[in-house]
């Protein structure tokens, strides 16, 4: 099962900060750093979910994930033309895949996703997205579609819209800015661990 409240950060200095506030589930996503400084960032993203009892997910970087003997990886669409399906399963890594429309939900299925990501579910500002926003009905639809892989909505997610997101069919609501940009990040978290805490039907993944 997936934690209901997933936060994407892209430092190990964010985990540092906001995993005491009640995250379970973090996703590392690390931009324009390769070699020995990014695996070094990936290992202490490790160290400190370990310490706090959190699953990791690595984004994008692979082949960095299994080096660190991580456990879990995200890849989005561009990321599946060049990753070794082969090599992540013999390391044991599970796999998170990111969809937009029915064509990318066909070609992650392929891969036997142990997740899927749906997005933007709401106008984002993190990134300029080539999608339209795909709303609450389209999570429910997914749902039906995927049956027990678990659904993660992602895209201009705040605490207001979260339990909607959870509600509609997601099993966890992926946040970023709602946090990392808020003027009191650690007070956001623990607002949002305690606002998705009743959605949570297991431990995190």
């Amino acid at each position: 099962m997936l934690d209901p409240f997933y936060l994407i950060v892209d430092s190990a200095a964010w985990l540092a900060r906001l995993l005491p506030c009640g995250v379970k589930l973090a996703q590392l996503r690390v931009k324009d750093r390769s070699g020995a400084p990014l695996l070094a960032e990936i290992l202490a993203a490790k160290a400190l979910c370990a310490r706090h009892g959190a699953q990791l997910v690595v984004n994008d970087y692979w082949e960095e994930a299994i080096g660190a003997g991580c456990d879990f990886v995200h890849l989005g669409q561009s990321d599946l033309d060049h990753a070794d399906f082969a090599a992540i399963r013999r390391a044991g890594l599970r796999l998170g895949v990111s969809t937009h429309d029915e064509a990318e939900l066909a070609r992650a299925l392929e891969t036997a996703p142990d997740y899927i990501a749906l997005g933007p579910i709401y106008p984002t500002i993190l990134k300029k997205m080539p999608f339209a926003p795909q709303g609450l009905l389209r999570l429910g639809e997914w749902k039906k579609r995927i049956g027990a892989v678990p659904l993660v909505g992602i895209g201009g997610i705040t605490l207001e819209r979260a339990q909607g997101v959870l509600a509609a069919g997601a099993d966890s609501a992926a946040v970023v800015t709602d946090i990392t940009l808020n003027p009191d990040p650690e007070t956001r978290a623990r607002d949002w661990a305690a606002a998705t805490r009743g959605f949570c039907s297991g431990p995190a993944a």
